[in-house]
């Protein structure tokens, strides 16, 4: 068991005085058994009223209205958690619905079909192509298929950060080779619909522990989950070629990127030139008073 802390700040500023729609806020992880929240202080400015829900998805929402008008707005979620790791293991599955094609039974297909469906176009064949390209032979067990397709997405494209922009076409980003963590983790998704897996969106964090070569660390994360039969919702990261990896702290998952956004709202007004700044610290608790 690990215990973090983790400081999440979200800033805009305006050049004139703006008022603001309500926000969605989704910076908190939903205790489970793998993560258990200790602490969890939301401050923000201007103040305004708050209000918790779980959404269609079981995420933990916030629905914050800032009142009255400013030229900022901050939003920061401090958090402690406990993240027990359960690591891939040496699992001996024969139950041959584990391996390529994928077969879910009819209780679990009713359930996951929103998460088998492709969202994203593809008019050209990129993504297709792409993907053709990687597929081996059809007694290749789920799992290997999967752990090999997440190495080949962080082997193949060039990670380029990019804080702002909604996540890229998977077909974009096949053609241009490069994306950052959010355009990586829906390549996969929509890559492995399109073979009939259940695959949906993550968002949350990364902790990298002195590992120089982790890429998305000190901002919001994101990453692929898949639905296996006999093994449920397992976690992929094509950025960093990570499964299953204790440094990976989910908050959100969705269908589609756009509903898995950490912080999301509106303004009144011309606020002129904006600027936002997301700025995000994991580290283990005690670390900060061990530094100072």
């Amino acid at each position: 068991m690990a215990r973090l802390s983790i400081r999440h700040e979200t800033l805009y500023t305006y050049e004139r005085p703006v008022s603001f729609a309500p926000h969605r806020l989704m910076v908190r992880p939903r205790d489970s058994h793998a993560i258990r929240v200790v602490e969890a202080v939301l401050t923000v400015s201007p103040p305004g009223e708050t209000r918790w829900l779980y959404d269609a998805f079981g995420n933990s929402v916030c629905t914050f209205t800032p009142q009255g008008e400013s030229t900022a707005l901050s939003i920061v979620s401090d958090l402690v958690i406990e993240r027990y790791p359960a690591p891939i293991s040496e699992l001996k599955i024969a139950d041959p619905q584990t391996a390529t094609p994928i077969v879910y039974a009819a209780a679990d297909r009713a359930v996951l079909a929103p998460f088998i469906e492709p969202v994203s176009e593809d008019g050209d064949g990129d993504l297709l192509k792409w993907l053709r390209g990687r597929v081996g032979s059809p007694h290749e067990p789920a799992l290997d298929f999967l752990l090999r397709l997440n190495r080949a997405i962080h082997d193949e494209f060039e990670y380029q950060a990019r804080d702002l922009g909604a996540a890229q076409e998977p077909s974009h980003t096949v053609k241009v080779g490069s994306g950052t963590c959010r355009d990586f983790a829906w390549l996969m998704v929509e890559a492995l619909r399109r073979l009939g897996y259940a695959a949906r969106f993550v968002t949350g964090y990364l902790y990298s522990p002195g590992h120089g070569d982790v890429r998305g660390a000190g901002a919001t994360h994101a990453w692929c989950e898949v639905f296996l039969p006999d093994l449920g919702w397992m976690e992929f990261d094509p950025t960093n070629a990570l499964a299953e990896s204790e440094d990976l702290i989910p908050v959100a998952v969705a269908r589609t990127p756009a509903e898995a956004a950490p912080v999301s709202g509106a303004i009144y007004g011309d606020g002129g030139r904006s600027e936002l700044i997301v700025r995000v610290d994991v580290r283990p608790v005690g670390a900060l008073s061990a530094a100072a």
